[in-house]
């Protein structure tokens, strides 16, 4: 999931009228009160609100390494990160009937590429997100999903959302060179700095400050598609830099600004099916990698609900009850999407609250979707446009998603609480402070058991709480006791 601002929404559904052909009748356009006309107008917005993860997907993957030092190519990740959003988005539209696009999940692509590649190879990682997407499908054909939802705390699945943001816009930060690490031979104990010597310099930079100004002055006039307008402004105004402006090489980072001879190309699906049957187990033991697909399942797991249930609320599609009818099914297709950005090599694809774009344009349908998903395919034939992008243009887009996963979560704390508030808070501080979405769910998890016990409320805590928080200490235990 990756926030972005939208247009108002209609609280008052169009009046349904009679089914007006095939097309009418399979997608129920007219008896949700819709129209063709606005189902593709929305499905245009969707797309256009969230197509900056063509971009930014492959930048914060490709800028990783494996265990062996090996990177993916940036052109294979678009065509990845591409076929795997139009797949899912159009079997959420045709299947789920729902106006709900899908792509590759910001903070999910960080645990992927900052946390699981470097303790494996790429196709190990890949292979847990795979087996991710199969524990989320088992989860939703057994009932027992929304029985895990319900084990989790409110309160501490919305400090575990905001760590995620944290988490991102410090990528973000790192990856732009706003900011850096200080090396270890200044024998300082304050580990980052502003810009490369503590002062920020040079044209690059500059592009990020002006573009991530830009981004969230657009999100406060509530423009639709702010980020990916963003994007695209400030790769032209990098393009102008670039060819007047002196620089030296690399100054960039791993994608210079250069307009390609030729903007289309064919795709190359080079990645697709690179995964090693749990090959990542036997590069990190069986426990280990029990948490880090554990890990990936959480990073998922809680945002496509969340997205799932707002996008569906924003649409009408919510019987009397408050329920969202066939969700089920909804679920069964998110957990497919994961398993098949694993496949691709894009990391896990998961639903996208951009979605309210095009709920925004009138979409109610899945009709949305699949004109989402036939744009995302056309985009499969344009990576030369998608590459150009340096990462100090599509980097400010991690910054405003950062703030918008905390505005939309931290109001759902509850403070007044601090069995609730004290596992929260930690959660969401441990995962930019230590590089770690594994170790904020750890530290979430673990506190909150603490806390109930120390408050006398240990019987109110689930007993799925308990069984996971053990399997956390033992894995923080596990140097200690000489097993790794």
């Amino acid at each position: 999931m990756s926030p972005s601002a939208t247009a108002p929404v209609d609280a008052t559904p169009p009046p349904a009228s009679p089914p007006n052909g095939g097309l009418d009748r399979f997608f129920k356009i007219s008896e949700r009160g819709s129209t063709v006309a606005r189902e593709i107008r929305g499905g245009f917005a969707t797309f256009f609100a969230m197509a900056y993860i063509i971009v930014l997907n492959p930048i914060i993957l490709g800028s990783a390494h494996d265990m062996y030092g090996h990177q993916l190519d940036g052109g294979q990740l678009v065509t990845a990160t591409v076929l795997s959003a139009a797949f899912s988005t159009l079997l959420m539209g045709v299947i789920g009937n729902v106006p709900i696009a899908l792509a590759a999940g910001l903070g999910v692509n960080t645990v992927v590429a900052l946390q699981l590649a470097p303790r494996m190879t790429w196709p190990d990682a890949m292979d847990m997100v795979v087996l991710a997407g199969v524990v989320v499908m088992l989860l939703v054909a057994t009932g027992l999903r929304e029985r895990v939802m319900n084990a989790v705390p409110t309160s501490l699945r919305k400090g575990i959302a905001i760590g995620i943001g944290l988490f991102v816009l410090l990528v973000g930060l790192v990856d732009s060179g706003f900011v850096s690490r200080i090396p270890d031979l200044a024998h300082t104990t304050v580990p980052l700095q502003l810009g490369g010597d503590g002062h920020l310099n040079g044209w690059p930079v500059l592009v990020f400050v002006l573009g991530t100004l830009l981004t969230l002055g657009l999100i406060v006039r509530k423009v639709p598609g702010a980020i990916l307008i963003s994007i695209v402004v400030m790769t032209v105004v990098a393009l102008v830099i670039e060819a007047i402006a002196d620089l030296p090489a690399g100054a960039w980072g791993l994608t210079t600004p250069a307009w390609p001879g030729n903007p289309v190309s064919s795709p190359d699906f080079g990645l697709i099916g690179q995964i090693s049957l749990l090959g990542g187990f036997q590069k990190v033991g069986v426990l280990t990698g029990v948490l880090f697909v554990f890990t990936v399942l959480l990073s998922c797991f809680f945002d496509a609900m969340g997205t799932i249930l707002g996008v569906g609320d924003e649409a009408k599609l919510m019987d009397q009850d408050g329920n969202f009818p066939g969700i089920n099914k909804v679920l069964f297709i998110d957990g497919v999407a994961v398993a098949a950005g694993g496949a691709s090599s894009s990391s896990a694809t998961t639903c996208f609250v951009e979605s309210t774009a095009g709920v925004g344009e009138g979409a109610r349908t899945g009709l949305a979707s699949v004109v989402s998903g036939l744009l995302f395919t056309v985009a499969l034939f344009l990576t030369p446009l998608a590459t150009m992008v340096p990462s100090q243009a599509a980097t400010p887009a991690l910054i405003a998603v950062g703030f918008l996963i905390l505005a939309g979560n931290i109001r759902a704390i509850d403070w007044s609480d601090p069995t609730l508030a004290i596992p929260a808070f930690l959660a969401m501080l441990m995962m930019p402070f230590t590089y770690s979405i594994t170790n904020g769910i750890g530290v979430g998890f673990i506190t909150f058991c603490a806390m109930r016990l120390a408050a006398g409320r240990g019987r109110e805590v689930p007993a799925a709480m308990y069984a996971v928080s053990a399997v956390f200490v033992f894995y923080y235990a596990m140097p200690a006791l000489g097993l790794t």
